[in-house]
């Protein structure tokens, strides 16, 4: 049964809808930083950092129709957000990529974790897909995908 928001009141808010936006943020955030690693590509690692832009762009389409369903208006993208570190070359942007996925995945690790049925396994499929993209940028898996702290503690281990 779907709840819309009331005339009235506030938008309903739930578990699966807060981090239905808490997905749908990273993935306009994403979507920004493959802006700029498209920026310092080239070759086949401009045409990953395409592909992965496709990727999110769809994930954050799909999200918006998900928030809606639930009950709720999709936030927005803002116009610019600050990267964690300076880009200045395609070394940099591949790291870039890998931070952005592992953020990804965190996000959509909080949502396999509030969803059910086949919104959970939507949201454990783009935590996969995040994952594998953020190995392949960074050169190495980690243990813990989307969770962010426990992999910290597996890469510097």
């Amino acid at each position: 049964m779907k709840h819309g928001p009331s005339p009235t009141g506030p938008a309903p808010v739930g578990p699966a809808l807060e981090a239905a936006q808490a997905a749908l943020a990273a993935e306009h955030a994403a979507a920004y930083g493959y802006g700029v690693i498209g920026a310092r590509t080239a070759g086949a690692r401009a045409t990953e950092a395409r592909e992965a832009y496709g990727d999110h762009l769809a994930r954050r389409d799909a999200l918006a129709r998900t928030v809606r369903e639930l009950g709720g208006a999709p936030r927005p993208s803002e116009a610019a957000y600050a990267l964690p570190f300076e880009v200045r070359d395609p070394s940099d942007a591949e790291r870039l990529a890998a931070v952005i996925e592992d953020r990804v995945a965190g996000a959509y690790s909080d949502l396999v974790r509030a969803a059910e049925g086949p919104l959970r396994r939507e949201a454990a499929d783009a935590l996969s897909g995040a994952a594998v993209r953020a190995a392949r940028w960074r050169g190495v898996g980690v243990a813990f995908p989307g969770l962010a702290e426990r992999a910290e503690r597996a890469l510097t281990s």
